[in-house]
């Protein structure tokens, strides 16, 4: 009898539970009816699209997906296809950068274990020829063999490390990383606040591809000159990157931000450039390369020198100068190895070579703007001047200080338009 009771009770609460909440959103829902005179079905269609549209958006694809028929709601009205394509970029570019950063991290360290290897053995086989100079019978015979094929073999290594060159290898993979992060930044701000089209899609494919070519990651075939017969700015860009389009951000009313004033800046500005800067780290490149092409040839020069000498040790009558060369010649190889690799001459050479790169870049860039006519396709000339100063270090009175200076007919101006490097 008490289960019976208990069970009644229970049922009459769930049941007064109940007809309050069927209460409670009989009057939810007729509330809006008597106040905004909206009819009870329009509330439930309106209802049910909103509840459609939640459940659309929580199985939204990804960004990354090439599913047209999908219209997503944060794309700034561009073409779905279009924002696919865009992020597909968006990704290859994104693991480009882990790619270069990797390899460059694994050359810089070809380069220091190349370098400690070489020198480890050719004072291993200096130290060799000399005590085999001292001594007679069969130890003598066995370290001058050893002291020679080590010297044969720290040759060999010499060839090859100079001929790709790891410390210029390391940077060309830091500069390269460091330049498709820039890409990924701007990929990200056009998707931001843009309104990317095919067009763009084009031109992002012809920057990546580009930055492929300048830079390669594998060695055999397309592994950059390391010793150039001229030194050329390194390139990185599309040739055809510089077909402007108007971006909706208008300075003045009529001209896009751009006035005499600024051009003649600007013009100023490319000819410090052109015969400061970039001239300037094109002839630091040229003393780089000499420097470095003498420093590769003389280490394997010397080491093959050592070599002959140390075979010769112990001979009545090449004994002196045998022992010399033998001795000598491995402890000069080792400073020039030291020198070329431990100061790591490739990676300064290809340093200047980049920068040179850079204000060659900016100057294309500068004279594309001014090239177009049409004032609407420029990009905006406030924003423009910005990015200028931002890149060269300096502050807009001085970028307008310096271009004063520099047109002034006659004066020669002994500063340099970047005060970064």
């Amino acid at each position: 009898m008490a289960t019976l009771k208990s069970s009644s009770l229970l049922k009459s609460s769930v049941s007064s539970s109940s007809s309050q909440q069927k209460r409670t959103i009989r009057a939810a829902i007729n509330v809006p009816r008597r106040v905004t005179g909206i009819s009870l079905p329009e509330l439930r269609t309106s209802g049910l699209e909103e509840l459609e549209l939640h459940n659309s958006t929580e199985k939204r694809l990804s960004p990354f997906s090439t599913n047209t028929r999908f219209k997503r709601f944060e794309n700034n009205g561009a073409d779905p296809l279009v924002m696919a394509k865009i992020y597909a970029i968006l990704e290859a570019v994104a693991d480009r950068v882990e790619m270069h950063n990797n390899i460059g991290d694994q050359r810089t360290h070809w380069n220091s274990l190349l370098l400690n290897s070489t020198n480890a053995i050719t004072l291993a086989a200096a130290t060799m020829a000399g005590i085999a100079a001292i001594s007679a019978g069969a130890p003598a015979a066995a370290l001058k063999i050893s002291s020679a094929s080590m010297y044969v073999a720290a040759t060999g290594m010499l060839s090859i490390l100079n001929t790709i060159q790891p410390s210029q290898l390391a940077e060309e993979q830091r500069n390269s990383a460091r330049i498709f992060k820039q890409l990924q930044n701007q990929i990200q701000t056009m998707i931001c606040i843009g309104n990317p089209t095919a067009v763009d899609v084009k031109e992002l494919m012809e920057k990546v591809l580009a930055l492929d070519k300048a830079y390669p990651l594998p060695l055999l075939g397309v592994m950059l000159e390391k010793f150039p017969a001229t030194v050329e700015p390194a390139v990185w860009w599309p040739s055809e990157q510089w077909r402007r389009q108007s971006k909706g951000l208008r300075g003045n009313k009529d001209f896009n931000g751009w006035n005499g004033k600024l051009e003649e800046e600007m013009k100023e500005i490319v000819n410090v450039m052109r015969t400061k800067d970039k001239e300037d780290y094109v002839k630091l490149a040229n003393k780089a390369l000499k420097l470095n092409k003498i420093l590769a040839i003389s280490a394997p020069i010397l080491t093959g020198l050592a070599a002959v000498g140390s075979s010769l040790v112990g001979t009545p009558s090449h004994g002196g100068w045998a022992v010399m060369l033998g001795v000598l010649g491995g402890a000069l190889a080792s400073v020039v190895n030291a020198l070329e690799h431990g100061g790591q001459v490739g990676m300064v050479f290809e340093m200047y070579r980049s920068n040179a790169g850079f204000f060659k870049l900016m100057e294309e860039s500068i004279e594309s703007n001014l090239s177009e006519e049409d004032l609407e396709r420029r990009e905006n000339g406030e924003l423009f001047e910005m990015k200028v100063c931002l890149q060269l270090g300096r502050s807009m009175s001085e970028l307008r200080d310096l271009a004063a200076a520099s047109s002034i007919k006659g004066a020669e101006i002994n500063e340099f338009a970047s005060k970064l490097f």
